[in-house]
């Protein structure tokens, strides 16, 4: 359905909560072991592959709390993101090894819980209401509201700076990120003897390195779901930006993030996750 129908309607999806947020166009590898999951994947992969209901909704779990001990709608963050299921491997143990990527984001309108009844599902599920992306050339005419030629229409050289500011936008961002991406990389390459770098002592840069800077690129909405899922942020900071739907003020919000942390790794000195962290693949969305 086109995202813009899409818009405000309401529907119910199988629940998968994480530790971490999912975003669109990250891709999410699961291994499946839970029973109640497990019947989830079942279910999914008898539908076709085609099918649009090949999806689960992603959200996170507030930090400390625990879902099976109070309330899902109290120990869930209300806004996640859709799943959809790619590659799957059924493991010897029943269990499944999963491949999906994150597609749609939502907002939980109610949690509904497994009852007693054996029809019902064993998994959660929630009532969502889809969330609308505003993408660039829609933010780009939005800088320009009111700023109008003699005809009434839009002025196309205020439209055309408010795209180019975009644009400046992203490339600061960008630069922030390659930045933010190097400091650690120095500090893993000392810390560790793992990192895929054939010579350090002599500049080379390590495949994961590469592979990240070629995943890099000037689109504006892809780059702030990239720096959203690779960069080190806390759960309240990744929540907040899944939250923000317009690409400009995600990415208003990671320069300032980008910021704090580069000052804070070149204060510190120290890099609490491995680097590859950083590898998680994405897809073109």
């Amino acid at each position: 359905m086109d995202d813009r129908a899409r818009q405000g309607s309401t529907e119910v999806i199988p629940l998968f909560p994480l530790e971490t947020p999912l975003f669109p166009g990250v891709v999410l590898p699961l291994n499946v072991f839970e029973p109640r999951y497990r019947r989830l994947m079942a279910e999914l992969t008898a539908l076709p592959a085609d099918s649009e209901l090949r999806r689960f909704g992603v959200v996170s779990i507030r930090q400390g709390w625990e879902v099976e001990r109070v309330a899902p709608a109290e120990a869930l963050y209300d806004v996640g993101c859709t799943a959809v299921v790619g590659a799957v491997a059924a493991q010897a143990d029943g269990g499944y090894q999963v491949v999906a990527v994150g597609t749609d984001r939502f907002r939980l309108l109610d949690v509904l819980v497994p009852g007693d009844d054996p029809a019902d599902p064993p998994y959660l599920r929630a009532e969502v209401e889809w969330l609308h992306e505003e993408e660039a050339a829609e933010e780009a005419a939005g800088d320009a509201e009111g700023l109008v030629g003699a005809d009434g229409m839009p002025d196309e050289v205020a439209s055309s700076v408010a795209r180019g500011s975009l644009g400046v936008l992203t490339g600061n961002v960008r630069d922030l990120f390659a930045q933010y991406v190097a400091e650690v990389t120095r500090r893993q390459i000392g810390e560790t003897a793992d990192i895929d770098d054939p010579d350090p002592a002599g500049g080379g840069e390590p495949d994961v390195m590469a592979e990240l800077h070629r995943e890099v690129t000037d689109d504006a909405r892809g780059l702030s779901y990239l720096v959203a899922s690779a960069a080190l942020l806390t759960a309240e900071d990744r929540q907040a930006l899944l939250a923000e739907s317009a690409t400009r003020r995600r990415l208003t919000m990671e320069s300032r993030l980008l910021r704090r942390e580069l000052t804070l790794l070149r204060a510190v000195g120290a890099v609490p996750v491995p680097l590859r962290q950083f590898a998680t693949p994405m897809t073109v969305n």
